[in-house]
């Protein structure tokens, strides 16, 4: 079922900086999503979607309308933070079929190229080589990343989990036409989903061939089940395909927690075997900042890359102190730039370690110790 509505508002800002997406910004053209991937957490309560999510769509009709009053700089009184903004959210793909016929994803990038924003897309969906015209004057104007989603490289898999989707080897190419087309493109393994994806022989065998595909970084995690909708729709799906693996879930998932993550038993070999299979393909895993160095201000280069490296070195199983000293960074009205040693080692979680890697980023733009682990 298709229900057409006025929204009130379209753009979604985020507290601080997204250091996976680099963007302050998000949005959701549509609400639910036709590909109905089993373990979609847009499904669960958290994310307010009423109805059967991957049956009944919300289209925003007026959302470009919407969209040209929250981002035109005349509308303003102080500019917008500097970031791509993303073009997508946590409840739809903009390039579900639907959007053939609504064409919102289409005209928001129009509006995009009108006021020369930088963009950044995450789909499943090869509909987005409709728009690679467009996409290729806004790289050229300013810059785009485009990231294709996959759990795995295996297609009969695929049309379990993510029944209403290009498979595999479809998105594959896609990725390829992408980067032909002077476009910078990465991957996001996730979710693999648990004794199923998440093999080492699947993981090396999707980062190889995405790696041939000349993927400019990958973005993995493994796969959260958040208590009720969501978690009960794949479990049923599980206990139809995979029986056997019931009672393994619900040891890894036993205990649940608000974000539906797995039990760390768990999760942690399973980042650490990615971590060795991507360093081994020397492939980085989080997108790099010359894609975006010029695109975001000091204060945002400097949260980014310490989130970076507490997740690179937890991934290593290591102890960090980064993110907390890139959360409270983030609560800074004022330029990193401008503070003293000494006031750097006042703020909460940051110490001389710390302060070093932000002085040499104020100095340099860059950290080799980021650069070595990435």
């Amino acid at each position: 079922m298709i229900k057409e509505i006025e929204a009130g508002s379209v753009l979604r800002k985020h507290k601080k900086i997204d250091s996976w997406f680099i963007t302050h910004y998000g949005m959701n053209l549509y609400r639910g999503c036709w590909h109905n991937c089993v373990y979609c957490d847009g499904r669960s309560e958290s994310y307010n979607v009423k109805n059967e999510f991957g049956r009944d769509i919300v289209v925003k009709i007026n959302a470009v309308e919407l969209l040209t009053r929250e981002l035109d700089p005349i509308y303003k009184r102080k500019p917008l933070p500097r970031s791509f903004i993303m073009l997508g959210g946590g409840v739809c793909d903009a390039y579900q079929p639907i959007e053939k016929k609504y064409r919102l994803a289409r005209q928001a990038l129009e509006l995009f190229h009108k006021l020369q924003y930088p963009v950044h897309i995450l789909t499943k969906s090869n509909l987005i080589e409709r728009d690679l015209d467009i996409l290729k004057k806004i790289n050229r104007q300013n810059k785009v990343v485009i990231s294709l989603s996959f759990s795995s490289m295996d297609d009969k898999i695929s049309k379990v989990f993510e029944p209403r989707v290009p498979v595999p080897s479809e998105r594959l190419e896609t990725l390829k036409k992408i980067k032909n087309a002077g476009i910078s493109c990465g991957m996001f393994l996730m979710p693999v989903i648990p004794f199923i994806t998440d093999t080492t022989d699947m993981i090396d065998q999707t980062l190889k061939r995405g790696k041939e595909a000349g993927i400019d970084f990958v973005i993995f995690g493994t796969m959260t089940l958040k208590t009720g909708r969501q978690k009960d729709y794949f479990m049923k799906v599980l206990q139809k395909q995979y029986p056997n693996l019931v009672s393994r879930y619900e040891v890894i998932y036993g205990k649940g927690n608000r974000w539906g993550e797995s039990s760390t038993d768990y999760g942690r070999p399973v980042h650490e075997i990615f971590n060795s299979i991507a360093s081994a393909y020397k492939i980085p895993k989080r997108i790099p900042p010359d894609i975006y160095r010029n695109i975001i201000d000091g204060n945002d280069m400097i949260i980014i890359i310490l989130e970076h490296l507490d997740y690179l070195l937890k991934i290593k199983n290591r102890r960090s102190p980064y993110g907390y000293a890139a959360y409270s960074l983030s609560k800074m009205n004022k330029p990193i730039s401008s503070l003293s040693t000494e006031e750097l080692l006042s703020i909460k979680g940051i110490g001389p370690v710390t302060v070093k890697v932000i002085q040499e980023i104020i100095e340099t733009g860059k950290c080799v110790y980021y650069e070595n682990l990435i």
